[in-house]
Protein backbone atom coordinates (compact mmCIF):
# COMPACT_ATOMS: atom_id res chain seq x y z
CA UNK A 1 0.00 0.00 0.00
CA UNK A 2 1.06 3.33 -0.69
CA UNK A 3 2.85 5.08 2.29
CA UNK A 4 0.96 8.30 1.16
CA UNK A 5 -2.47 7.48 0.36
CA UNK A 6 -2.54 5.47 3.73
CA UNK A 7 -1.20 8.63 5.52
CA UNK A 8 -4.40 10.37 3.38
CA UNK A 9 -6.75 7.40 5.01
CA UNK A 10 -5.64 8.00 8.30
CA UNK A 11 -5.55 11.98 8.58
CA UNK A 12 -8.94 11.83 6.78
CA UNK A 13 -10.44 8.76 9.11
CA UNK A 14 -9.08 10.53 12.24
CA UNK A 15 -10.89 14.15 11.32
CA UNK A 16 -13.89 12.26 10.53
CA UNK A 17 -14.20 10.44 13.44
CA UNK A 18 -13.38 13.63 15.57
CA UNK A 19 -16.20 15.22 14.16
CA UNK A 20 -18.89 12.36 13.95
CA UNK A 21 -18.13 12.45 17.62
CA UNK A 22 -18.82 15.85 18.60
CA UNK A 23 -22.03 15.42 16.53
CA UNK A 24 -23.40 12.63 18.09
CA UNK A 25 -22.97 13.91 22.05
CA UNK A 26 -20.79 12.30 25.20
CA UNK A 27 -23.61 9.00 24.56
CA UNK A 28 -21.42 7.30 22.32
CA UNK A 29 -18.25 7.51 24.58
CA UNK A 30 -19.96 6.43 27.77
CA UNK A 31 -21.93 4.09 26.06
CA UNK A 32 -24.96 4.69 28.23
CA UNK A 33 -27.09 1.98 26.38
CA UNK A 34 -26.31 -1.85 25.27
CA UNK A 35 -26.83 -0.20 21.52
CA UNK A 36 -24.78 2.74 21.89
CA UNK A 37 -22.41 0.63 23.04
CA UNK A 38 -22.54 -1.76 20.27
CA UNK A 39 -23.07 1.45 17.74
CA UNK A 40 -19.71 2.67 18.86
CA UNK A 41 -17.61 -0.38 18.18
CA UNK A 42 -18.87 -0.76 14.91
CA UNK A 43 -18.20 2.59 13.72
CA UNK A 44 -14.18 2.05 15.04
CA UNK A 45 -14.18 -1.14 12.78
CA UNK A 46 -16.03 0.52 9.65
CA UNK A 47 -13.08 3.47 10.35
CA UNK A 48 -9.84 0.27 11.42
CA UNK A 49 -10.82 -2.37 8.47
CA UNK A 50 -11.36 0.32 5.45
CA UNK A 51 -7.85 1.63 6.86
CA UNK A 52 -6.20 -1.50 5.73
CA UNK A 53 -8.17 -2.90 3.02
CA UNK A 54 -6.44 -1.88 -0.09
CA UNK A 55 -9.43 -1.76 -2.36
CA UNK A 56 -11.47 0.29 -0.52
CA UNK A 57 -11.09 4.24 -0.75
CA UNK A 58 -11.23 7.42 1.02
CA UNK A 59 -14.99 7.98 -0.43
CA UNK A 60 -15.85 4.67 0.80
CA UNK A 61 -14.25 5.69 4.29
CA UNK A 62 -16.84 9.34 4.58
CA UNK A 63 -19.09 6.99 3.26
CA UNK A 64 -19.45 4.02 5.16
CA UNK A 65 -18.76 6.16 8.47
CA UNK A 66 -21.54 9.10 7.71
CA UNK A 67 -24.09 6.91 7.08
CA UNK A 68 -23.25 4.28 10.25
CA UNK A 69 -23.22 7.87 12.04
CA UNK A 70 -26.61 9.19 10.66
CA UNK A 71 -28.56 5.68 12.01
CA UNK A 72 -27.21 6.52 15.13
CA UNK A 73 -28.29 9.93 14.95
CA UNK A 74 -31.78 8.94 14.15
CA UNK A 75 -32.17 6.20 16.75
CA UNK A 76 -31.16 9.02 19.83
CA UNK A 77 -33.62 11.25 18.00
CA UNK A 78 -36.53 8.63 17.66
CA UNK A 79 -35.81 8.02 21.81
CA UNK A 80 -35.45 11.61 22.54
CA UNK A 81 -39.17 12.48 20.61
CA UNK A 82 -40.86 9.52 21.54
CA UNK A 83 -40.99 7.40 24.91
CA UNK A 84 -41.76 4.01 23.50
CA UNK A 85 -38.78 4.14 20.91
CA UNK A 86 -36.67 5.34 23.59
CA UNK A 87 -38.21 1.79 25.78
CA UNK A 88 -36.85 0.03 22.61
CA UNK A 89 -33.84 1.11 21.90
CA UNK A 90 -32.65 1.95 25.39
CA UNK A 91 -34.53 -0.53 27.52
CA UNK A 92 -35.29 0.11 31.72
CA UNK A 93 -33.55 -0.33 34.74
CA UNK A 94 -34.13 -3.76 36.61
CA UNK A 95 -34.87 -3.75 40.16
CA UNK A 96 -32.31 -6.55 41.68
CA UNK A 97 -32.79 -6.22 45.18
CA UNK A 98 -36.23 -4.13 46.47
CA UNK A 99 -36.78 -3.42 50.04
CA UNK A 100 -33.84 -5.17 50.86
CA UNK A 101 -35.06 -8.78 49.50
CA UNK A 102 -33.10 -9.63 45.98
CA UNK A 103 -35.52 -10.42 43.33
CA UNK A 104 -34.98 -13.80 41.80
CA UNK A 105 -37.50 -12.67 38.76
CA UNK A 106 -35.32 -10.15 37.60
CA UNK A 107 -31.78 -11.95 38.45
CA UNK A 108 -33.43 -14.84 35.85
CA UNK A 109 -34.23 -12.42 33.15
CA UNK A 110 -31.10 -10.64 33.01
CA UNK A 111 -29.52 -13.73 33.18
CA UNK A 112 -27.87 -13.15 36.32
CA UNK A 113 -26.65 -15.51 39.24
CA UNK A 114 -26.24 -14.59 42.67
CA UNK A 115 -22.21 -14.68 42.02
CA UNK A 116 -22.07 -12.24 39.89
CA UNK A 117 -24.47 -9.71 41.97
CA UNK A 118 -22.22 -10.39 44.68
CA UNK A 119 -19.31 -9.39 42.51
CA UNK A 120 -21.03 -6.26 41.51
CA UNK A 121 -21.83 -5.42 44.77
CA UNK A 122 -18.40 -5.67 45.77
CA UNK A 123 -17.00 -3.75 42.64
CA UNK A 124 -19.78 -0.90 43.97
CA UNK A 125 -18.00 -1.16 47.77
CA UNK A 126 -20.26 -3.35 48.65
CA UNK A 127 -19.39 -5.80 50.66
CA UNK A 128 -22.63 -7.36 52.09
CA UNK A 129 -26.27 -7.71 50.78
CA UNK A 130 -27.73 -6.98 54.37
CA UNK A 131 -26.73 -3.32 53.33
CA UNK A 132 -28.83 -2.00 50.49
CA UNK A 133 -32.25 -1.49 50.28
CA UNK A 134 -31.76 -1.27 46.66
CA UNK A 135 -30.27 -2.04 43.55
CA UNK A 136 -30.97 -1.64 39.92
CA UNK A 137 -29.05 -2.86 37.12
CA UNK A 138 -28.93 0.06 34.60
CA UNK A 139 -29.45 -0.45 31.13
CA UNK A 140 -25.45 -0.15 30.91
CA UNK A 141 -24.88 -2.92 32.44
CA UNK A 142 -23.52 -0.65 35.97
CA UNK A 143 -25.38 -1.16 38.84
CA UNK A 144 -27.39 1.55 41.34
CA UNK A 145 -27.42 0.86 45.03
CA UNK A 146 -29.25 2.80 47.72
CA UNK A 147 -27.84 1.41 50.57
CA UNK A 148 -29.98 1.08 53.86
CA UNK A 149 -28.07 3.62 56.35
CA UNK A 150 -26.14 5.61 54.27
CA UNK A 151 -25.88 8.32 56.95
CA UNK A 152 -24.12 5.71 59.33
CA UNK A 153 -20.44 6.45 58.73
CA UNK A 154 -21.26 10.11 58.66
CA UNK A 155 -23.04 9.91 62.34
CA UNK A 156 -19.93 8.13 63.92
CA UNK A 157 -17.38 10.42 62.34
CA UNK A 158 -19.80 13.71 63.86
CA UNK A 159 -19.95 11.97 67.14
CA UNK A 160 -16.37 10.90 67.69
CA UNK A 161 -17.49 7.30 67.87
CA UNK A 162 -14.45 4.76 67.37
CA UNK A 163 -14.06 2.79 64.75
CA UNK A 164 -15.59 -0.91 64.86
CA UNK A 165 -13.31 -3.10 63.07
CA UNK A 166 -13.75 -4.54 59.81
CA UNK A 167 -14.90 -7.96 59.29
CA UNK A 168 -15.50 -9.44 55.60
CA UNK A 169 -18.98 -11.27 55.06
CA UNK A 170 -18.60 -15.15 54.23
CA UNK A 171 -21.47 -16.77 52.32
CA UNK A 172 -22.30 -19.83 54.02
CA UNK A 173 -25.33 -20.65 51.47
CA UNK A 174 -25.97 -19.96 48.20
CA UNK A 175 -28.78 -21.33 45.53
CA UNK A 176 -29.93 -23.52 47.78
CA UNK A 177 -26.30 -25.31 48.12
CA UNK A 178 -23.76 -25.42 51.56
CA UNK A 179 -20.20 -23.80 50.74
CA UNK A 180 -18.52 -26.55 52.40
CA UNK A 181 -15.17 -24.78 52.28
CA UNK A 182 -16.18 -21.62 53.39
CA UNK A 183 -17.94 -23.09 56.16
CA UNK A 184 -15.19 -25.11 57.30
CA UNK A 185 -12.46 -21.86 56.68
CA UNK A 186 -14.93 -19.83 59.21
CA UNK A 187 -14.37 -22.67 62.13
CA UNK A 188 -17.74 -23.88 62.62
CA UNK A 189 -19.49 -27.46 61.53
CA UNK A 190 -23.03 -28.05 59.99
CA UNK A 191 -24.66 -28.73 63.10
CA UNK A 192 -23.87 -24.85 64.45
CA UNK A 193 -25.47 -23.42 60.77
CA UNK A 194 -28.15 -25.79 61.19
CA UNK A 195 -29.01 -24.35 65.06
CA UNK A 196 -28.46 -20.87 63.07
CA UNK A 197 -31.27 -21.81 60.32
CA UNK A 198 -33.80 -23.05 62.80
CA UNK A 199 -33.57 -20.00 64.87
CA UNK A 200 -34.83 -18.52 61.58
CA UNK A 201 -37.46 -21.14 60.92
CA UNK A 202 -35.47 -22.73 58.59
CA UNK A 203 -35.01 -26.20 58.31
CA UNK A 204 -33.19 -27.22 54.96
CA UNK A 205 -30.28 -25.86 52.53
CA UNK A 206 -32.78 -26.37 49.84
CA UNK A 207 -34.96 -23.61 50.83
CA UNK A 208 -32.07 -20.72 51.27
CA UNK A 209 -31.29 -18.47 48.23
CA UNK A 210 -28.64 -16.85 50.49
CA UNK A 211 -27.25 -17.41 54.13
CA UNK A 212 -23.98 -14.84 54.86
CA UNK A 213 -22.60 -14.51 58.25
CA UNK A 214 -21.57 -11.68 59.38
CA UNK A 215 -19.27 -11.22 62.74
CA UNK A 216 -20.97 -8.68 64.88
CA UNK A 217 -24.42 -9.09 63.05
CA UNK A 218 -24.91 -12.44 62.71
CA UNK A 219 -26.91 -15.03 60.10
CA UNK A 220 -28.34 -13.22 57.22
CA UNK A 221 -30.73 -15.66 55.31
CA UNK A 222 -33.37 -15.38 52.43
CA UNK A 223 -35.30 -18.09 51.97
CA UNK A 224 -35.78 -18.91 48.01
CA UNK A 225 -39.68 -18.59 48.51
CA UNK A 226 -38.79 -15.09 50.16
CA UNK A 227 -36.97 -13.85 46.65
CA UNK A 228 -39.51 -15.48 44.43
CA UNK A 229 -42.46 -13.41 46.26
CA UNK A 230 -40.73 -10.29 44.63
CA UNK A 231 -42.95 -8.53 42.56
CA UNK A 232 -40.98 -8.14 38.62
Amino acid sequence: MNIGYLTLELVVGFALLFILIKILGKKIINQITPFMFIGSIVLGELLGNALYDQKIGVGYIIFSMTLWALLLFVVEALGQKYLKMRKLFEGKPSVLIRNGVINRDQLKKNKMNLNQLQSLLRQSETFSIREVAYCYLEANGSISILKKSPKQKAQQQDLNLPEKPVHIPITLIRDGELLRDELKEFGRNEEWLKLQLQAQGINHYQDVFIAEWLEGEGLFVQSIEQVSNQST
